[in-house]
């Protein structure tokens, strides 16, 4: 599942691969935000962290977690 993050001031948004549910990402940073943690911590689908700085978060898109279908469907 993608995880998009848009940042104050940046042009570019944050995106991450991840394997933890929505409701995990979802639920982890709606934690940090409202008990005022300084930072949220995130780890994608290989294992790398990344540290994002809550006061600068602007939006969050958390994509499905429902698995693609590969071929053709009939």
């Amino acid at each position: 599942m993608d995880i998009k993050i848009g940042l104050a001031e940046s042009a570019r948004e944050l995106v991450i691969s991840s394997t933890a549910s929505q409701d995990d990402v979802v639920g982890q940073i709606n934690q940090a935000i409202e008990s005022g943690a300084a930072t949220v911590t995130l780890e994608d689908d290989k294992g790398r962290k990344y540290v994002i700085r809550t006061e600068r978060i602007s939006y969050v898109e958390v994509g499905s977690t429902a698995p693609r279908a590969v071929g053709f469907a009939g």
